[in-house]
């Protein structure tokens, strides 16, 4: 029993390590990943429960910069394991979300101790290997943001939980936030550790059970994901993972009854199919899941003349080629005053021209391999398509080779016509379309931006003229859901810029805010008269 209103640590963001040469974090974790490298192949489970299950269907996993290399096999389910995973978490229902909330947040808070301690190097290295992610970005995304998603989502339980009604003399008005009726189902993407750990655990947090598919190119740093839960002390079945084709898992889950709620991150178009599944099964359902989605991205730079070539070029470069541009913030199309495109172009050349590409294992290399050959060849269709267009041209990279893995040299496109295609369709790989527009038509370019894609995730302005911000601002209200002032549009950090966007981005429901966690739950209000009346008389009766 609880005697006492507790008040959880302060949550601060975890701080980035540099990585710098002979540092001591750059040689541990250069050692951890060449002993997983090493120690392939490695057998990797389904977390059922209390059980690791395994099959006769054994997948590969592999490398994407050397994609000979198998680090492992994940063993292929089929639909009685997605039951099995259903089951196992409805059996850990009652105990899990009867378990007193201090006790749920410490779970988590241990999980995040655990992963700025013993578990970083193995969570880094894990995501170095089987993502393709350099030491840096690998140190943002696999540690330090789910580490702050851990400590952050914490304080914002607590705050949701403080959140009471007020009560006049004679009541007490109380709102508790309970559980969802039922299980929930996280269906997550290869390109963040963060995000595949963070759309389970949030529902948990809040006292749900989850059923967990990762992609199958991040499977490899799932099952350290799952380590660390059970070292944290997650009770088994509260969060259980299945490897498993997503049409099977979907075919099980969306007609359960118990369904209820998604939590996704991954294409429009998978999102959208997974909505029209749900809507078809509405009637079966216990309660009306809840749908949080954050999907695709077309997200933009929009420069004004008065902005400084130096700073457009490196939020440029590092806004679209970081992590091969494989993410959904990337800046993958960008609107540039004529004014200042010589010097910008200068500047940005130079600067792409200099990365070098190759392992994760070769910290001087900026860029890496795409994740595996189906994004490759998507990609390198597109930059076909554009070598045959007359209204198109290739300023870096436009180049591409598989033969040891998938690398794609970092690809820029200056295109005469604002509705490209390359400037219009989500890639999800190294590539950036530049349209160069009079400087006189600054306002026209900015309705431009706003009607070109179907997408609203994130997207910047770069100036310093301040009505020339003003005006930014105000006509891309809704073209996107982090916008960034005089910077690139990646980086969201969690506890300072809520991450989601809206359109055809999603339900903007912000990861890493208290809104993202107020979906996981259902309040019930509760008032309590304290002496009840004992005639039906109101005094107008009289």
């Amino acid at each position: 029993m609880s005697n006492a209103i507790f008040k959880v640590p302060e949550p601060i963001n975890e701080i980035v390590k540099s990585y710098g040469p002979s540092s001591s974090e750059r040689n541990s974790l250069l050692a951890k990943y060449r002993e997983f490298k090493d120690r392939s192949p490695i057998d990797i489970p389904m977390y059922i429960g209390a059980n690791k299950v395994t099959t006769a269907n054994k997948k590969p996993l592999t490398m994407p910069h050397d994609h000979q290399h198998i680090l492992g096999y994940f063993n292929q389910g089929d639909a009685t394991h997605v039951a099995a995973a259903i089951e196992a978490a409805l059996a850990a229902k009652a105990a899990w979300a009867a378990l007193p909330w201090q006790d749920r947040a410490a779970v988590f808070l241990r999980a995040a101790d655990l992963l700025a301690g013993p578990f970083r190097d193995r969570m880094n290295a894990a995501t170095m290997l089987a993502q393709s992610k350099n030491v840096f970005q690998a140190e943002i995304d696999a540690a330090c943001e789910l580490i702050d998603f851990f400590r952050f989502n914490v304080q914002y339980m607590t705050q949701i939980y403080s959140e009471q009604p007020s009560s006049l003399p004679g009541m007490w008005n109380r709102l508790e936030y309970r559980p969802l009726e039922g299980f929930i189902f996280a269906l997550t993407p290869f390109n963040f550790t963060s995000i595949a750990a963070n759309l389970s655990a949030a529902p948990a947090m809040m006292g749900n059970v989850v059923v967990w598919k990762p992609a199958d190119s991040q499977i490899y740093s799932a099952q350290v994901i799952m380590e660390l839960f059970e070292a944290a002390g997650l009770p088994a079945g509260v969060i259980n993972m299945v490897t498993v084709d997503g049409p099977v898992a979907g075919e099980v889950i969306f007609s359960h009854k118990e369904f209820a709620g998604l939590h996704f991150t991954g294409s429009t178009g998978v999102f959208r199919q997974l909505w029209k599944n749900i809507a078809n099964n509405i009637e079966q359902y216990r309660s009306y899941p809840r749908i949080v989605g954050e999907t695709g991205g077309k997200d933009f730079v929009m420069v004004h003349s008065s902005a400084n070539a130096a700073e457009v070029a490196t939020a440029l470069s590092r806004g679209a080629f970081e992590f091969q541009g494989q993410k959904c913030s990337a800046a993958s199309r960008a609107y540039l005053p004529e004014s200042l495109w010589p010097a910008i172009k200068e500047i940005f050349v130079e600067q792409v021209q200099s990365f070098k590409q190759g392992s994760p294992e070769d910290t001087s290399n900026f860029v890496n391999a795409v994740i595996d050959a189906k994004a490759f060849d998507k990609i390198a269709s597109y930059i076909d398509y554009v070598h045959t267009q007359p209204d198109a041209q290739v300023i870096t990279g436009g180049t591409y080779d598989k033969s040891k893995g998938y690398f794609i040299a970092p690809t820029t496109i200056v295109t005469t016509n604002p509705k490209f295609r390359t400037m219009v369709e989500e890639i999800f790989g190294p590539v950036l379309t530049i349209y160069v527009y009079p400087d006189n038509q600054y306002s026209q370019t900015l309705e431009l931006v706003d009607q070109t894609s179907e997408y609203a995730l994130t997207g910047s302005i770069i100036a310093t003229d301040r009505y020339a911000i003003q005006e930014a601002n105000a006509k891309l209200m809704n073209a996107a859901g982090n916008f960034y002032i005089n910077d690139k549009p990646t980086g969201a950090v969690v506890g300072q810029q809520p991450f989601g966007g809206a359109r055809g981005s999603g339900t903007n429901d912000k990861a890493g805010a208290s809104m993202n966690l107020l979906r996981w739950v259902s309040a019930r209000t509760i008032k309590e008269t304290f002496v009840p009346p004992t005639d039906y008389r109101y005094p107008f009766l009289g």
